[in-house]
Parts: structure tokens; C-alpha cells; sequence
């Protein structure tokens, strides 16, 4: 697998330019099997921080307020990374529009009010690019944010993000609590969702090219006119940037992060059918919808902190199909 740059605001393992996360903070990632969760652990322990709280689901649902309540109240975080959440792509959320909505509501806040309430001296809040207007000026300004409609078909779950950083914003303007919000643009990695049926674009073109080449398919198609802009940040950027913030930021104005560099769906799917080495033809179904037309966060305000990203697309797609690629090949065979 091709080795990633380091990330911008990280130093590699033993070196973290850390002031509030030294080694033996108290440091609870929330969601840490997920996209991002895990890959602000693996930035943490790469910076020499040695005391992370983990649980899995199983052990803690976040859903139940007693359960998260006692936990807080048993292991006293001093630092929570609320990277938890229901995710999912366009049909997820056409065909889910009610666990996305509850789930993800009850989640950030049992946890946000646990932490408040059990003396966690900082939290960061993960919100989603999706909180913004379906048709926002471009690139997409965090005053931006409540100035129009949403896009429909990821409603749900905008407005359970929304509620998320206004929960943020409400328990540090009443109650003084230390907590900032950070919306990244669309993430990818290895440890994402590539099911057909439930995830984004981009791991859903990884897996479908994947199995066109496999299959000796002449032609793959795709859904909507393959027009719309996307912005894709790789996880491991994602995670520098939520631990630079946690650690270097402490104003209320929320964040956005990403690269601010966007491409078409199509550009996007030439891209990935290059990765994968499949050479067939590429259509697309305009009778499918498209989402949104374009997404491109304004990254200013983060960049102007001294953060930047440091993974190119391809370098980062080229990485991730390869990590995963065996595993399915594996399946394939048998």
C-alpha cells in the first residue's frame, strides 16, 4: 500500500505538538470503530497519547441516557472526540429517514450533556457538510449555515447534525462548556462503508468498479447525470485536523474542514475506474437522482489557524482500493 503523506498539524509518533492532549489525558472517542473515530486513534496514539477510552456498542449503546450517563460518572473523560453517528448514503437516508433522524439526535446529545455534567473539560462535535443549504453560494461559508433549504434527500440527518452544533452552542453559551463543532466535507478511507446499498459515492465507486473489472462487465452505470461537484478529504486528514482543533482552538464559531477542491461525479468516476484498472465503459442514469449540485466548503477560517491537509485524491483513493481489494477478492473466490 502506497505510504501517505503525514498530515499537516501532527507530528509522527512521540512528537505530537500537543498542549491539552499530553499522553496521559483521559480521551474518550466516541464511534472509534467508525470512518473517523478510528482514525482520530490512530492520530492519538501516533502522537503518544496513551490513555484513550474506547467502548464498542455492545459494551455501551450511546443511545440509552442512563447507560451513557453512568459510564461518564464511572470513567470521568477529560477530552471526547463525538465522532459517533448513523451514516449513510442517498437510499440509507430515503429509506431510513427515521433512524437517521433519532438515532443521531439521541446520540450527541446524551453524550454532549453526560460530558458537560461530568466535568469533561473539552468536547468536539462531528458534524457533516450536509448542514448547509442545498443551494448555498459556493464555496460554502460557515455563515452559510440555516439560510436555506436543505437538501431533501439527506434531511434527516442534516437536521440531527444542526441540532448537534446548536446543542453545542447552547450548553457553552448558558454554561460556559468548553465545546467547538467541526463539519468536514466527504470522507473516505479504509475503515469506510463500501456495502452497495448503504454508502457514499465514493466507496460505492471503489466497489462497483471493483467488481465490474472482476466480472469482465463491459460497462458500468451510475446513478444521476454525473454533473454534481463533490469534495473529498481522506480520514486521516479528517483526524489531524479534529485533533489540532481540540487541542488549538477555543473559539465558538464552528469549523470547516476539507481541501477546497472539488471535481464531478464523472471526473470522480474516471478517477476510481483508473485505480481499479477497470476499462469499460461509464454511463450514467439521468432518471436517478442527483443530490445536491455542488458541495465545497470554505476551508479559510481552519487554514488560516495553520492547519492544512496533506493527502492528495488519487495518492489517498489509490491507498484505501488497495488496502481493501484483497479482502474482497478473498470473498470473490469463495
Amino acid at each position: 500500500m502506497p505510504e501517505l503523506p503525514t498530515p499537516e498539524g501532527i507530528l509522527p509518533e512521540g512528537q505530537g505538538p500537543f498542549q491539552l492532549l499530553t499522553p496521559d489525558a483521559a480521551i474518550f472517542v466516541a464511534g472509534h470503530r467508525g470512518l473517523a473515530g478510528s482514525a482520530i486513534v490512530r492520530r492519538l496514539r501516533q502522537a503518544g497519547c496513551r490513555n484513550l477510552l474506547l467502548t464498542s456498542r455492545a459494551e455501551l449503546d450511546l443511545r440509552h441516557q442512563s447507560a451513557v450517563s453512568a459510564w461518564f460518572a464511572r470513567h470521568r473523560p477529560e477530552y471526547v472526540f463525538l465522532a459517533a453517528a448513523k451514516v449513510g448514503g442517498i437510499m440509507a437516508n430515503s429509506t431510513q429517514p427515521a433512524t437517521f433522524l433519532y438515532d443521531n439526535l439521541v446520540i450527541q446529545t446524551n453524550v454532549i450533556d453526560a460530558a458537560y455534567r461530568h466535568g469533561t473539560r473539552k468536547l468536539l462535535f462531528l458534524g457533516s457538510s450536509c448542514i448547509y443549504p442545498k443551494f448555498a453560494p459556493q464555496p460554502m461559508k460557515e455563515e452559510h449555515l440555516l439560510t436555506g433549504p436543505l437538501e431533501p434527500t439527506n434531511e434527516p440527518y442534516a437536521i440531527a447534525k444542526i441540532a448537534g452544533l446548536k446543542m453545542v452552542e447552547a450548553y457553552r453559551k448558558q454554561y460556559g462548556f468548553s465545546a467547538v463543532s467541526l463539519m468536514p466535507t466527504n470522507l473516505y478511507g479504509t475503515e469506510d462503508n463500501f456495502d452497495l446499498e448503504t454508502s457514499h459515492v465514493l466507496p460505492a465507486l471503489l466497489r462497483r468498479f471493483h467488481e465490474a473489472r472482476i466480472s469482465g462487465l463491459p460497462q458500468v452505470t451510475l446513478w444521476g447525470t454525473g454533473t454534481p461537484r463533490r469534495e473529498f478529504l481522506h480520514v486521516d486528514d479528517l483526524a489531524s485536523a479534529a485533533c489540532f482543533v481540540m487541542d488549538q482552538y477555543h473559539q465558538p464559531e464552528l469549523l470547516n474542514v476539507g481541501t477546497g477542491v472539488d471535481l464531478t461525479i464523472a471526473e470522480l468516476a474516471t478517477l476510481v475506474a483508473r485505480v481499479t484498472g477497470y476499462t469499460g465503459r461509464i454511463e450514467f442514469d439521468p432518471s436517478k437522482p442527483d443530490g445536491t449540485p455542488r458541495k465545497l466548503l470554505d476551508v479559510s477560517r481552519l487554514t488560516a489557524l495553520g492547519w492544512k491537509p496533506a493527502i492528495p485524491l488519487e495518492a489517498g483513493i489509490a491507498a484505501t482500493y488497495q488496502a481493501v481489494a484483497p479482502h474482497w477478492e478473498l470473498a470473490h473466490r469463495r
